[in-house]
């Protein structure tokens, strides 16, 4: 996509209408201040030598509720502040929030919608962007602060809160929220929505919900809040006692493990991650977000690390006797549900405190690379066990054998593909692919098979949303993706349940000339949860298109790549693996969006690595798999009681 030449000399915006006054104020509805704001926020390039636009753009549907107050505000300032048009609102906000995370949060964009449904779609993009600690600004709509037309068009009514709106289901999910019921009020909402979103601790969703009426209302705001303004990134810098005692910990600890999050690729501390890892002989394993943070090859790389972990990140994690959390909040599938780190003292290094004061560790609340690099200031002349790093560098080196084993298996037509032989068949499609395609998950089998198997060799190559695992995020986070890296090739990897759940992006990356290649592996239903489903001891129930009620037409036969033509896009279907690496090439050479459509094994997956999960079993049942599978659960639980005795 072709990036816009900015000028920021917000004066001289195209809203000429606006003059200064001899007071020094401007007046301008709370709408075009909004955008005005929005507009003058700079921050440095990634290089550091010139400044560039916060926001990248708005997404916008428009409605009764918005397109009058801001939908004149944003035509104005289209040309500083461009607008997309999307297909549906929390496909738009997960573009917003994918747009974001490709740019390390560094930039941002904002959406907004019409009051009413328009908003609560917002909803679940608001909470994977919360879980995700991702910045995006929401905007949505809000009823009439007069209350004279009570109840308008898409009104909720609470029949003991005449305040409350739709907008306050965002409450729980935004890490700030604000209803503007004044025009000056945005002198103070507006930089406390900055600072939130910029700042390493308090990052997330902000919401400022904009009632029609204040949206249309105009005030005398003051011409210096629209200056333009080099926005700085804040994290904390580490505190001299907890680095003290995380040096306490660490100088004991004969069989350290780190393990790298998101934050070190926020926190930009890939290089001081690698260079603190080979000082001192520390194998790494990788969380979804983190992975990327080390490239695959790298010695000390022992992958992924969990439920869906390598063998040898696990086997090591069981025994490491110190573990540091580098910018991880250590959810349940990076910790095997707290039966991992049975013999570590963990050192939480987070931004966050709330996400560095996980299972029991002792925490250093700094920025990943300004901790990295404390420690290291005070390290010299420890060392992990010597036998440690050399049985890591073993396992790491086993692992990648095995990796490409599994993408390189021999394949024969009259078996059904598993996502494996697809994942390496993508691989294999250019021999850069590790170092510069983009690839883009969210749901279902895929995240375990990718966070095994995808070989990520720069930051940033591999862009699964696993906090929240929101289906229908895949392709709206890869026209996100690819709106922040326009250079680089982003491959969507969908099931067809993820899919059918939401695939309206196609036809908005076509719009936009952000050509996407979407491989979507087709095993006719919810083969993830489904295969759950019987581990539980569950009957196959409800999850693919054969266990489920039908009417008399049955189960549909669809035909993914004709659906995705009738978008805009170019689309085939291919027969196995080696179709599928020849309609590879066809799509990394054409022009738009091109689908890729693979019938799949909904079966097979990859047995190597893993780590047992908690998913809670019923207690009673007339179903004998179910007896046994709650018999193992409470194996499981009671060992994990004693580990964490």
């Amino acid at each position: 996509m072709n990036q816009r030449v900015l000028h920021h000399d917000v004066a001289a915006s195209s809203d000429a209408a606006a003059q200064v006054s001899a007071d020094g104020t401007i007046r301008l509805t709370a709408a075009q201040a909004v955008v005005r704001y929005l507009a003058a926020q700079l921050v440095e390039t990634e290089d550091g030598e010139s400044t560039e636009p916060l926001f990248g753009g708005v997404f916008a549907i428009f409605g009764h509720g918005n397109v009058a107050g801001l939908g004149e505000a944003l035509y104005q300032h289209r040309h500083e502040l461009p607008t997309y048009r999307a297909h549906n609102e929390q496909a738009m906000a997960h573009s917003a929030i994918a747009f974001a995370k490709a740019h390390f949060r560094r930039r941002m964009m904002a959406v907004t919608t019409s009051i009413g449904p328009g908003a609560t779609n917002l909803v679940t993009a608001a909470a994977l962007a919360h879980v995700n600690r991702l910045p995006v600004l929401l905007l949505p709509g809000d009823i009439f602060v007069s209350r004279a037309p009570d109840p308008v068009l898409q009104q909720v009514e609470d029949f003991h809160d005449g305040g409350i709106s739709a907008n306050d289901a965002f409450k729980p999910v935004s890490r700030y929220f604000d209803r503007i019921v004044h025009p000056a009020q945005l002198l103070n909402a507006l930089p406390r929505a900055i600072r939130v979103l910029t700042d390493a601790a308090l990052c997330g969703p902000v919401t400022l919900a904009m009632p029609q009426d204040i949206q249309a209302t105009a005030y005398d705001y003051p011409a210096v809040f629209f200056e333009p303004r080099v926005v700085k990134l804040h994290a904390p810098s580490p505190v001299v006692s907890e680095i003290d005692d995380a040096l306490l910990v660490l100088r004991n600890a004969k069989r350290p493990m780190i393990v790298a999050g998101g934050g070190v690729l926020y926190g930009r501390a890939t290089d001081t991650l690698k260079a603190f890892a080979h000082a001192y002989g520390i194998p790494v394993a990788e969380t979804q977000a983190g992975k990327s943070a080390l490239a695959w090859d790298d010695p000390l790389n022992l992958g992924p690390l969990g439920v869906t972990g390598s063998p040898g990140a696990n086997e090591l994690a069981h025994e490491a006797d110190c573990v540091l959390a580098v910018g991880t909040r250590l959810q349940d599938f990076t910790t095997g549900s707290n039966t991992l780190f049975t013999q570590a003292q963990v050192i939480g290094i987070n931004a966050n405190a709330f996400d560095g004061l996980k299972h029991r560790g002792c925490i250093v609340q700094a920025d990943a690379r300004l901790a990295l690099e404390a420690i290291t200031s005070q390290l010299e002349g420890w060392q992990a066990d010597a036998s440690w790093t050399a049985r890591a560098q073993q396992r790491a080196n086993e692992w990648r054998d095995i990796v490409h084993r599994l993408t390189h298996a021999p394949q024969t037509d009259n078996a059904l593909p598993y996502d494996a032989d697809v994942i390496g068949a993508v691989q294999r499609s250019s021999a850069r692919s590790t170092t510069d395609d983009i690839v883009v998950c969210a749901a279902g089998t895929l995240p375990a098979e990718l966070h095994k198997l995808w070989r990520a060799g720069r930051p940033g190559a591999y862009h699964v949303e696993y906090g929240y695992s929101c289906m229908g995020y895949e392709i709206a986070g890869g026209l996100g993706a690819k709106l922040a890296r326009p250079g680089r090739e982003v491959i969507v990897m969908v099931g067809d349940g993820s899919y059918l759940m939401m695939n309206s992006e196609i036809a908005t990356s076509v719009m936009l000339g952000a050509k996407l290649i979407v491989v979507v592996l087709d095993n006719r239903g919810y083969g993830c949860i489904n295969r759950l489903q019987q581990a539980c001891g569950g009957a196959p129930f409800n999850n693919m298109f054969d266990d489920c009620v039908q009417g008399a037409p049955g189960a549909p036969n669809i035909d993914f790549a004709a659906h995705a033509r009738a978008m805009g896009a170019q689309a085939e279907h291919v027969a196995n693996v080696r179709e599928l690496e020849a309609a590879m090439q066809r799509a990394r050479a054409a022009d738009r969006t091109y689908l890729i459509c693979i019938d799949t094994d909904a079966a097979r997956t990859t047995g190597e690595g893993g780590w047992w999960w908690e998913v809670a079993v019923p207690e009673v049942s007339p179903r004998e798999g179910v007896r046994d599978a709650r018999a193992d659960y409470d194996a499981h639980m009671n060992a994990r009681g004693r580990d964490n005795q």
